[in-house]
């Protein structure tokens, strides 16, 4: 089994070259998030022609077989058995601590970074001023990353007639989260992944979209038809992805370019 997370994959049309990748990751359909990257060409007369290209996004890692444990071999014991020494109890106390380094290093992977918290509370505070907008920040850490495990700061703005920071569709607000990103991430010289929200509209956002997806979906199922969302941005996207990777009846797809880019529901 393969143990890349994302590969590109290529067909004669779309269905194969999505079949072929399932078999290059020895995965389900219902296990992989689908982009479609070319749905291809037939060509004229065959003359012009070109394979589909799909990207697939494995849902999760593949489970690596067991490993056998190695026989120990029995060594012959010498006839005369040395007395042992004291010293090797507080050895043995020292190197037990050494296991307890396992968890530390998985917290600081998935818990919320602290420093990067403190910073962007400053950025967004300082950006707000500077906008001439009275409003509170509240801050809270996200659940875990579906894939991922990992938690992120999410940074709340509170207020009155905060409207203006959100935008149509949100553009405004993702402006906003994208400039303080930036900011925090020079002053930490690393990717800072924090989520700048406003009133609660992203989760507002978020449960909005799961419900179009699941509506959308028993559309499809009763008409056995595809239905293509409106455009969204990656973010957005990938909510209707989750929301319906366990549906038995449909799966999903992404197709198109740049901001035109939407999701395509169809059944199985």
């Amino acid at each position: 089994m393969s143990n890349k997370r994302e590969i590109e994959a290529r067909g004669s049309d779309v269905e194969k070259a999505i079949e072929a990748g399932l078999q290059k990751l020895g995965v389900s359909r219902s296990e992989v998030i689908i982009d479609v990257v070319d749905e291809g060409s037939r060509g004229l007369l065959g003359i012009g022609s070109r394979d589909a290209v799909v990207r697939l996004t494995a849902l999760s890692a593949p489970t690596p077989p067991p490993v056998p444990k190695p026989v120990p071999t029995v060594q012959p014991q010498p006839t005369a058995v040395p007395t042992p020494k004291p010293a090797a109890k507080p050895v043995a106390k020292k190197e037990a601590a050494v296991p307890t380094r396992t968890p530390t290093r998985e917290a600081e992977i998935t818990d919320a970074d602290p420093e990067e918290k403190e910073m962007a509370l400053d950025v967004i505070a300082t950006l707000l001023a500077k906008m001439d907008v009275q409003a509170e920040l509240a801050v809270s850490v996200s659940d875990p990353d579906d894939l991922t495990g990992r938690r992120v700061n999410v940074i709340d703005i509170e207020g009155e007639d905060l409207g203006v920071l959100i935008g149509p569709r949100g553009e405004t607000l993702n402006a906003i989260q994208y400039l303080a990103r930036l900011m925090v991430g020079n002053q930490l010289q690393r990717r800072a992944s924090f989520v700048v929200d406003v009133e609660g509209y992203r989760r507002r956002r978020q449960q909005a979209l799961a419900r179009l997806a699941e509506r959308m979906a028993k559309k499809v199922v009763s008409r056995h038809r595809p239905v293509s969302l409106e455009p969204m941005p990656p973010h957005e996207r990938r909510i209707i992805h989750m929301t319906l990777r366990d549906n038995d009846e449909v799966y999903t797809q992404s197709s198109g370019e740049g901001k035109r880019r939407k999701v395509r529901i169809l059944p199985k």
